[in-house]
């Protein structure tokens, strides 16, 4: 079954369709690859999915032991490098507002850690995830 479908709107900027939901994103080549950079861009994706799929499996895991992880959110810093341009570095900074016992803590970091994104990107990406509890 197929995911999604993509398409090139012209200027450096795709819209992507998920075709079970009909949601959209939309990219835009970013400003220091002549891009316009007024959304997200390909790589921006890629950075943020790490985060989005690590929240999603530390909330399936809260889901298990009945626990509740609503409003728990993530700074996600991308770095890129050159020749080839790439992802080298994504900084992963978790705000978890919440006052659990540390092998619940615990337990949801390595469920974070992980997600198949995580699992799925290069090895050569360094990979900074920071858990900041309450």
């Amino acid at each position: 079954m197929i995911t999604s479908n993509v398409t090139y709107k012209g200027a450096l900027r795709t819209v992507s369709v998920h075709l079970r939901s009909g949601n959209e994103i939309i990219t835009d080549a970013p400003v220091d690859n002549n891009g316009k950079g007024e959304a997200f861009s390909p790589t921006d994706t890629v950075a943020t999915a790490l985060a989005s799929c690590m929240l999603t499996i530390m909330g399936v895991k809260a889901n298990a032991k009945e626990i509740n992880i609503e409003g728990a959110s993530a700074d996600v810093t991308k770095t890129m490098g050159v020749n080839p341009r790439r992802i080298t570095k994504i900084d992963i900074v978790f705000k978890l507002p919440f006052s659990f016992d540390e092998a619940t803590k615990t337990i949801l970091e390595r469920a974070a850690l992980t997600c198949p994104v995580f699992y799925s990107l290069h090895a050569e990406i360094e990979k900074n995830v920071t858990f900041n509890w309450l």
